[in-house]
């Protein structure tokens, strides 16, 4: 079950909206970061995300928090796959 952003608690949903609201400013897209919901797939049918958009998240991310997303890393698919897991990967490698 998809949960929004309202229904996670505390400094989860904090974050989660922050990099929520990062996605739109960084790709200027048409809903609001409250809308995106935790589950909602980054890619295809979700967001509709392409590989450049991917890009542009984790160059935006990198920069806010301080860490390294590699392009060749085997988790890629998994971090970018819903906010919730870019928020969860975030959370526990940001170093600002």
């Amino acid at each position: 079950m998809s949960q929004n952003i309202s229904s996670t608690t505390g400094n989860d949903a904090a974050l989660q909206l922050e990099i929520a609201e990062l996605m739109v400013q960084a790709l200027n897209l048409e809903v609001s970061a409250t809308e995106i919901q935790s589950d909602t797939p980054l890619y295809g049918s979700g967001l509709g995300l392409d590989s450049i958009d991917i890009l542009e998240i984790a160059l935006v991310v990198s920069k806010r928090y301080g860490l390294q997303l590699r392009a060749d890393s085997e988790n890629n698919h998994h971090i970018f796959s819903s906010l919730r897991n870019l928020t969860e990967y975030v959370a526990k490698q940001r170093t600002r």
